[in-house]
């Protein structure tokens, strides 16, 4: 990837993003990377770059998704199962929001909990991406140029600590695995 398209691709992921229950009826079903931000007070206690253009705006997370509708509305905005982002959200906020998880083939937010935090992430968060044709090829190199403090892969920093703490939190919330 050459410097102008990596600054093409930071540029598309600092237009302005969209509110996240808009989702459904905004995002296009391509390949391509996504940008979840929130207002500085939102996890505060997180380091994050700013938005270029909109002040108080702060990056949260970088992901990539085959078809960026289904990513952003089916799973992230769902099911903590398929959902990196929504456990770390979790993992943060279990003790202010009282988040309970249980276990599947997986840990996950108890029914309830997973309504909660959409109706949270609705009103907490924006999303914005880019359209690529791969954008497995990139997201390495966006993460480090962006360093969103919500990824840990790719990633480092004072933020990569606390949000494996976040991670570790909301497995644990689960109790043991059955069975084990």
């Amino acid at each position: 990837m050459t410097a102008a398209d990596l600054d093409a691709v930071v540029a598309d992921l600092h237009t302005d993003p969209i509110g996240a229950g808009d989702i459904r009826s905004r995002a296009p079903a391509i390949a391509g990377l996504y940008a979840w931000w929130a207002d500085v007070s939102v996890l505060s206690h997180l380091p994050g770059p700013l938005h270029g253009a909109i002040p108080g705006l702060r990056l949260l997370y970088i992901g990539i998704a085959a078809r960026l509708r289904s990513r952003l509305a089916s799973n992230h905005m769902r099911r903590s199962g398929s959902s990196t982002l929504r456990r770390t959200l979790a993992g943060l906020l279990i003790d202010d929001e009282r988040y309970r998880t249980r276990w599947t083939d997986r840990v996950v937010l108890v029914d309830d909990d997973e309504v909660r935090l959409t109706e949270w992430m609705i009103t907490h968060l924006r999303v914005s991406w880019c359209e690529h044709p791969a954008p497995r090829d990139v997201e390495k190199q966006i993460i480090n140029t962006l360093r969103p403090p919500l990824n840990v892969e790719h990633a480092s920093g004072a933020a990569r600590d606390i949000v494996k703490a976040a991670r570790r939190a909301y497995y644990s919330s689960a109790g043991p695995r059955p069975g084990t």
